[in-house]
């Protein structure tokens, strides 16, 4: 199967949609495009400056504009932000412009995964650790799992490393 549209990551934050991604578009040979990298260059800072200093509604407006010009007869593969496919009914628009794929990891694995990266990166886990952590990752995935679940494909990555989920992956669109 060839990817003639784009292929969108989708999970929540920590799942691993930006490495994967990469990835996927090397071994595919095709582009790449972090959604949330696209967002912090246009506006001249990080997506949580963003929110902080023009609010979530803004954000999630540039995610929503991001998405409806994106080409869509084209190969690419695309890591969305985590909360993007849960908000204005963009879960559907991009399952009318492409292939998503929900990456799917327990909360325990996530709570690991989170620890390791600089959480200063982001706002919403700030200060968090342990036990904490992983009820405020529960409590949020809970709320999207919904808008996940809507994904055309779930991957189970629970056991795996980022490699072998990329690879795997990669080998349904060769």
């Amino acid at each position: 199967m060839t990817l003639n549209k784009p292929l969108f990551l989708i999970g929540y934050m920590g799942s691993g949609k930006t490495t994967m991604g990469k990835l996927i578009a090397e071994e595919l040979h095709l582009s790449f495009l972090d959604t949330d990298d696209v967002l912090a260059e246009q506006e001249g800072m990080t997506c949580g400056e963003i929110i902080r200093t023009k609010g979530q509604e803004y954000f999630r407006l540039q995610e929503q504009r991001l998405l409806n010009h994106l080409p869509k007869d084209k190969g690419i593969i695309v890591a969305t932000g985590g909360g993007m496919p849960c908000f204005l009914d963009n879960i559907s628009l991009i399952n009318s412009i492409g292939i998503s794929l929900f990456l799917d990891w327990s909360v325990e694995n996530l709570a690991i995964r989170l620890s390791l990266t600089d959480l200063s990166t982001r706002p919403m886990l700030l200060g968090k650790s342990g036990e904490e952590l992983r009820e405020h990752i529960q409590k949020q995935l809970s709320e999207r799992i919904g808008y996940y679940n809507q994904a055309h494909q779930t991957i189970v990555c629970d056991g795996h490393t980022d490699e072998e989920m990329a690879h795997q992956i990669a080998q349904r669109f060769q």
